[in-house]
């Protein structure tokens, strides 16, 4: 079962995201920001990483970066879900690394589509 790691420093979004990805038969484990998806990333390894961008410690941007420098997270797909929506926010994530941009309020169908294309 692919082990997605959930970061939103919004717990009802993190809730929504959860509760899709579960009952698609993904395993989730969450985190409230940058700081604490790249701390729980360097004790375990995930299919795939879904994060927003702004978030206080670390934001999404500054975590993909710090992912893709870590050997374990240099191919794993990292999907930007976010408010942001501007070419140049996306300019950014793909500078990042990100694999995807999804704009929130996010649809679960097209959210699970997206993630069935990407993971291995």
């Amino acid at each position: 079962m692919p082990v997605i790691l959930a970061v939103d420093d919004s717990p009802s979004m993190r809730k929504m995201v959860s509760f899709t990805l579960t009952g698609a038969g993904y395993q989730v484990v969450e985190a409230v920001d940058g700081q604490d998806a790249f701390e729980k990333a360097q004790t375990q390894s995930f299919d795939l990483v879904l994060t927003d961008q702004n978030m206080p410690r670390m934001d999404g941007l500054g975590l993909t970066r710090k992912l893709r420098e870590h050997p374990a997270f240099k191919t794993t797909p990292i999907l930007m879900l976010t408010t942001e929506s501007s070419d140049l926010m996306k300019q950014a994530g793909r500078a990042a690394g990100a694999t995807g941009w999804l704009v929130k309020p996010f649809d679960p169908v097209k959210l699970l589509e997206v993630i069935k294309k990407v993971i291995r």
